[in-house]
Formats: C-alpha cells, structure tokens, sequence
C-alpha cells in the first residue's frame, strides 16, 4: 500500500497542511524562498504531519491548530535534513541533489536556521504552553541526538545501546513529539498522552531501524539515496555493529576497519560480511519488535478509520522498501 492510499482519511488535512507551509515559507529574502521551494518541491513521506493528524482526528478533534502544528513538525524535520546533509556531506535526498549540493552548505545551513525560527514562530501562535513545551524539548533533544552521532562517527566500539541512544534522540523524538501533540489536541489526559508518544517513539526507532536496513539492501531508485551512505561516513549503524557482536572473527575485523576508516572502499567485503552473518535480519528483527510495541500503545485510542489507519502505517514502517 502507497502512502497516498494509507493517508485517504486525512487527505483533506493534508492538503491543509500543503497550504499552510507554502504560505509560511514565504520570505522576501529570495535565497530563502528559492531554497525552501526547492526542498518542499522534492517531496517526502510527510510521515511525522500524517501520524499528528491521524491521532488528533482519532480523538475528535475538530479545530485547526492541528494544520498548523503539523507544518511546524515538518519545518523542523526539514531543518535537521538541511543541517544533516551538510554535516555529512550528502550529495543525494529522494532522488534529487541535496540543498548544499545545489546551493551551498552556507545558503543550507541558514535556511535550516530560518525553517526552526519560523517553526517556533507558528507554535507560540497556537498559545498552549503544552505545546511549546513539547516542541522546545524535541528540539533540544534532536540537536543533543546530532552531537550524539558526531561522537560515533568511525567509533567502532559503539554498542547496540549508544546507537539506539542516538536513534531514540535523533530520529524517534520527533515522531513522539508529532504523536504527543495530537493527544494534547485531542484533549487526553497526561497518562494517554504518554502512551500516544510511546507510540510514536517506537514507531520512529522503527522506521530508522529499517532505514539503515535499506542503506544495505534497497533500490537506489527507490531509497532515492545511494546505497552505503552511513559506512562512507563512518556511521555503526545496528547491522554493522551486529557483525561485530555475531559475525565471525573474519568479518567483525572487516567491519571494524571499515568503520574506522569511513568511505566506500570495502563496501562489497562489508556488504558480504553483512549477509554472512544475518544483520539485517536481525535489524528488521528488532523493527518487528518495536513495531508491535507501538501497535500496543495504541491501545489508549478508541477504533475508529483513523486507528485503523495508524495500525496499517505501523506495518509500512516495517515492509516498506524506500
């Protein structure tokens, strides 16, 4: 099932939500609006905006500080890609040439700067200190969760818990953000709020744990990035510190000196060493785990098209194959 089929029920939101970030992106700097279209132009999953706006429907919401809100989750996502991409020096994004690629790691990292001030701009409008809260936390959290990862980069010894730290921080924060403000929205209560962003925190580290099972295993044309991305950055992602922890002698040494000499050189041995000693199913294993950790969380939520709906995209994290 596409993403366009699982998000039928909120089509008409999302469509809002497409409105209020075009209009928000507005800027009379010209660099700002040229890069910003360009980014909002290569298009997405838009993930983090559906899971707000399935859970605030779920609840019977009815208002509209949930369009706004779901934008402002997708300005900050969009912010962490444009500073990401430069720190990592990426030269590919869905399919297209990154932001630093085409206008410079310069223009990126400000616009980056611009999409987070704009971002807090459009939730002090909703005036709910809550909401501030949540999103200011985040925030703060997934910068901790970038330094995180810079302090692994070529760190071979990383274990299983420093990598689902950096995952947790980095990635999963905001998707539990985007869950935890739909709760709020839906008026529940501070216990169903923290299981709505359980959900949302298992459903995240889920989805990069697949993420990195795909940077060995998928389509180019599909990732719309190139495969081996982490290992040239030097990154132990889960599959690569698995070999380290079930692999033989021979392919744990193999990872090592991949690792800590970063760069595409080894990627066929590591790659072999890889599928020799089952890390990606182990991976897709552990995403399997969170996943059903997430559909249990959902739980605080009354059945309903949108529920439903959640429970098919906790699947798609997990089958998904881009």
């Amino acid at each position: 099932m596409s993403t366009q089929e699982l998000y039928a029920p909120i089509a008409a939101d999302m469509a809002a939500v497409d409105g209020v970030i075009r209009e928000r992106l507005h800027s009379e700097v010209v660099l700002i609006q040229q890069v910003a279209e360009y980014i909002i132009a290569a298009g997405g999953k838009r993930l983090r905006p559906a899971l707000l706006l399935f859970v605030a429907n779920a609840l019977g919401y009815r208002g509209v500080h949930h369009h706004e809100l779901a934008a402002v989750v997708e300005f900050i996502h969009t912010a962490t890609l444009l500073h990401d991409d430069v720190v990592d020096e990426s030269e590919l994004r869905r399919g297209n040439s990154t932001a630093n690629s085409m206008f410079g790691n310069a223009a990126a990292v400000l616009v980056g700067d611009f999409l987070y001030s704009r971002s807090f701009q459009m939730m002090v409008g909703v005036n709910d200190m809550r909401v501030m809260r949540v999103l200011a936390d985040a925030t703060n959290v997934i910068a901790e969760g970038e330094v995180l990862q810079l302090l692994n980069v070529r760190n071979a010894d990383a274990s299983v818990d420093d990598y689902l730290r950096v995952i947790r921080y980095k990635t999963a924060m905001l998707f539990e953000a985007a869950t935890r403000l739909g709760a709020i929205l839906g008026g529940m209560d501070e216990a169903g709020q923290d299981q709505l962003a359980a959900f949302g925190r298992h459903i995240g580290t889920a989805f990069q744990l697949i993420d990195d099972v795909l940077d060995y295993s998928g389509d180019e044309a599909n990732t719309g990035k190139h495969l081996g991305d982490d290992l040239a950055e030097g990154k132990p992602t889960l599959p690569l510190i698995l070999v380290m922890q079930f692999g033989s002698p021979e392919n744990a040494s193999i990872v090592r000196r991949a690792i800590e000499a970063g760069g595409r050189e080894s990627f066929s041995e590591v790659l072999a060493a890889i599928r020799a000693s089952d890390a990606l199913e182990r991976t897709r294993a552990a995403a399997v785990q969170e996943v059903a950790l997430a559909k249990a969380a959902l739980s605080a939520l009354p059945a309903s098209l949108f529920k439903e709906a959640l429970l098919q995209l906790s699947d798609f994290a997990v089958a998904r194959d881009h």
